[in-house]
Parts: C-alpha cells; structure tokens; sequence
C-alpha cells in the first residue's frame, strides 16, 4: 500500500463507505445519502482542497466568505481529530471572539460535570402557619431552586398535589421564596429593545413557564371570526381583541396584526386588531409581560380558583419560617435532559437558569454570574485548561460581551470527548438534517446525520461547534466563527467547512 497515492486511497475508502451504507439502505433518502458519499469532491486525486490545511481556510470556505462580503479577519476556524496530537486546522484559533449560543456548550459541559447529570431541581410548598380541616390559617410559600423547566403543566400537578392533600382555603399571602439566585436587577430590553420577547426572559429563582402567556389565534370560518386564547391567563391579564377574518396568503401574519402590551397599575392590558388570514390555521405568539413575582401570583391564583381553592391575600417575598411545614414538592426533569433541551433548541432562559445554579449549587450561596462564572474557571484550571480570553456574561451567548478563541473551544470539545459524561454531552447537540436548529440544514447532504454541532446566531455573529464523523469513521472537534457585520449570509460558509472535514479534511502530506 505504499506505493498507492493518498488521494486514491481516500477514494477507495469513499467506495468502500459509500457501499456499505447503500446496503443498509432502507429508504430513498438513505440511498441518495449514500450516493452523495460517492461525490468526487475534496478526497478526489488531483482536488487538493481536502490538503489546504494548516493556517489557510478550504478555498471553497474562503470564496464562500469573499461572496458574503466577510473578510478573514473576521473569520475563526479549529479543526483537530481526537486523540491526535495536533489540530489540523488553526485559522485565527487564538483570536478571542463572541461565540453567540455555542457558549451554551461551555456551561452544558461544566454542569454535566460538577452537578452529575442526574442532578435535579426542587420546587417545594409550605404551610407557614396553623392547618385545620381545608383551610391554612398562614401563609403558602413557595421555595424555589431555579428549576429551568417548570411548565405551566407541571406547576399544575404541584397545586394539585396541595389540593388532594386537603388544603382548600388560604387566609394569608402567597409568599415567594426567590433567594436561591441573587436578583438580577437587568432589564429585558438592555440585549436589543425586544422586552416582551421570551428569549430575553431573565432568570429566577421560581422562573414558572418562562415566564410567558401564549396566544393562539384560531380561525373559525364559519362565523366569520377568529377566537384569541391566552394561556395561561393570569388573574392581571385583561385580553381585548378585534381581529378579523381575511382572504389570502398567511405570510407574516404578526405583522399584519396591531399588538398593544400596556402595563397598567400592576396589571397588563393586552389588544389584538387587524386581519388574519384563515389560510394560516391555528398560530400561537409568546409574549413575556408580567415581572416574576406578579407572574407567579397570578398563575397561581388563576389555577387555584379553578380547582376550587381560594386565597385571601396577596403576594409578597420570603421564606419559610422556623415553624413551617413542608406539605409537597415537585422535582425537575434530570439535567441531561434539561442540558439536551438548552443545547437542540438553543434555550437562552434556561441556559441562564443553569448558569447560575452552578454557584449556588457548588458554593452554597445565592447564584450570580460573578460567581458562577469563578466556578466554571476553577473548574477549568483543574483539567488544566487555561483560557484566559474567555468572558461569561450569562452563560447562554445572548450576550455582546461573552468571548472565547475557536482554539479553546476546540480544546474544550477534545476535553469532552474524554469525560465520563461525553455521551449526554454530544447526544444534547442538534444532529445535522435530523433535530433541533440543525433540523432543516444540509439535508440531503453528504453531511447529513455525522455532524452533531451546536449553532449561534446574533446580528453580528455566525457560529458552529461540535462534532464530525467524516466518511472515513474519524471523530473530529470543530470550532467555526463569523464575527462581522455580514455574518447573517455566512450560513453557505459554514455549510461548507462543515462538508469539508466531513469529506476529507487532512495534514498536508
């Protein structure tokens, strides 16, 4: 084997790949994945792209870049296989930069390693105060420990719980016990004037179905109307609508629609006017209105009247007193699976939500980002891995101060790929042209199914960071950063490289 050239010997391997994966195939889709494997692209003899490696970006990644109107330096790439003592790709690797959402990667994998990944969140209920026959003369606190999951469902099955325990009538407040993180204090608008977006939702302590009301807008035809339901409604919620029925194509029905979201004496006023096109079905928009607290108090009060219960007073902050008697408590979904969740779909909220548990959890005192963000360093100093560069905000990216090189990051997967959590690790990334923000990419598509890579999106910022298998069965670390204001047309750059390690990427020979 020699004598054969190593251009050759990578089509014989392409064959052989192809081949074996065509025998499997059980589907159309399958078939047409194999065949694509059989592309004569960069591991082709005579196609050197597969061997400009080094300090050079593939040169169908940099004419991507030059379409894009994205310069070099704009531009940071780490490849390296694991196991291999050195990466085969460095581009601008040790230039700090922000990673958007693959930041998430940096906090998914210090949490799977410093709380386990059956970790779980509590969310307990007292009775703070004297309980006869049905009725509570005190208080019902609620303590909460961060849980970045606490659906609107399972808040439910908590109130229930308190129900079929006998408890009917609250004669005092509903007090909330927040101190497991320190407030935030930040306001929802500061990222980009958007405060009623849910995604710049910030994190508590009892953060309940982050923190949104859902309206869904369903067409009735026949009376020539549409109904708006909000879900939950909380008891400070006052909907008013006038939205009519229209012809036509759905397109961008919300900004047909003239929305209103007016706070008004602690409560909010909600209004809907203008058309809506009975082609669009049933469409649903999340809007975060209520602070926290408010939030909490008013789901509350609105499931608990609807399950026959009453509650006297209001709300307020505190914590269980010496006497209280903890009546129920729910737990989380186990961290795994909150880390899958946070990484397929790019969860900000509860990217932030873990964030801070790490510090509260680790250094037993409330969780702020100071200190979570110490935790994650000191962890990494442990392993050893330096990085001096890196600057967490929040945790989840959706930050324009959050920095890391595409050498660290790399660094950091090939750390992951060693630990004993690497399996929950990897499988929480979306896996290309099957699941999560990678769902709809590269589908049919040699790469289709061997790259799981967790993507980042701001104004600003494109980004990638995961895992490839290629076609000849090598797992590698992969590290992509577009940091420019032309970063929203560097998709087809980032397809690209992505394509590139998964058909050949090599050291010069």
């Amino acid at each position: 084997m020699d004598s054969v050239p190593a251009g050759w010997l990578l089509v014989v391997r392409r064959w052989h790949t192809a081949a074996s994966m065509a025998a499997r195939c059980s589907t159309p889709f399958a078939l047409l994945h194999a065949l694509a494997v059989l592309s004569l692209g960069p591991a082709f003899p005579g196609n050197v792209e597969a061997a400009s490696v080094g300090a050079a970006l593939p040169p169908k990644v940099a004419a991507s870049l030059a379409a894009a109107g994205i310069p070099l330096n704009g531009v940071a790439a780490f490849v390296q296989e694991v196991g291999a003592p050195k990466p085969l790709l460095a581009f601008n690797a040790a230039q700090a930069m922000n990673p958007a959402s693959t930041m998430k990667l940096v906090t998914t994998y210090a949490a799977l390693e410093l709380l386990g990944p059956t970790f779980v969140w509590r969310t307990e209920a007292y009775a703070d105060g004297n309980l006869s026959a049905d009725t509570l003369e005190g208080d019902l606190v609620l303590r909460g420990t961060g849980d970045p999951k606490l659906t609107i469902e399972n808040f439910w099955l908590l109130l229930r719980a308190l129900r079929a325990r006998g408890l009917r009538e609250i004669r005092g407040d509903l007090v909330l016990d927040r101190a497991y993180f320190e407030p935030i204090g930040d306001e929802p608008a500061r990222f980009d004037g958007e405060p009623f977006r849910p995604y710049n939702v910030s994190p508590d302590a009892l953060l309940l179905n982050f923190k949104t009301v859902r309206f869904t807008f369903s067409p009735d035809p026949d009376r020539q109307s549409v109904r708006v339901v909000a879900e939950p409604r909380p008891v400070q919620l006052e909907l008013a609508q006038s939205v009519r029925l229209a012809e036509g194509p759905c397109g961008d029905w919300r900004g047909r629609l003239k929305a209103d979201f007016l706070p008004i004496n602690g409560a909010v006023r909600v209004s809907f006017s203008g058309p809506y096109p009975a082609s669009c079905g049933e469409q649903s928009w999340n809007v975060a209105l209520l602070p926290h607290d408010a939030y909490v108090y008013g789901v509350f009060r609105q499931l608990w009247e609807e399950m026959g219960g009453a509650l006297k007073g209001g709300f307020r902050e505190g914590t269980p007193g010496p006497s209280a008697r903890l009546l129920y408590a729910i737990e989380s979904p186990q961290l795994a699976e909150v880390v899958r969740d946070i990484n397929k779909f790019s969860n900000n909220v509860m990217a932030r939500q873990l964030f801070l548990t790490l510090s509260a959890e680790v250094l037993k005192l409330p969780g702020n980002a100071a200190r979570s963000s110490g935790v994650i360093r000191s962890w990494l100093a442990q392993k050893p891995l330096v990085f001096p560069e890196l600057a967490m905000e929040n945790g989840s990216g959706l930050s324009r101060r959050e920095r890391i090189s595409a050498e660290h990051l790399g660094k950091l997967l090939l750390a992951a790929w060693h630990s004993a959590v690497m399996p929950e690790f990897i499988a929480s990334m979306p896996l290309a042209a099957n699941d999560g923000t990678m769902r709809r990419r590269l589908n049919l598509d040699s790469v289709a199914g061997h790259v799981h890579v967790k993507t980042g999106t701001l104004a600003d910022a494109r980004t990638a960071a995961g895992y490839v298998l290629d076609f000849t069965g090598r797992r590698l670390a992969i590290v992509f950063f577009i940091n420019h204001a032309n970063a929203a047309a560097g998709e087809v750059a980032q397809d690209a490289f992505l394509r590139w390690v998964f058909e050949g990427a090599r050291a010069p020979q």
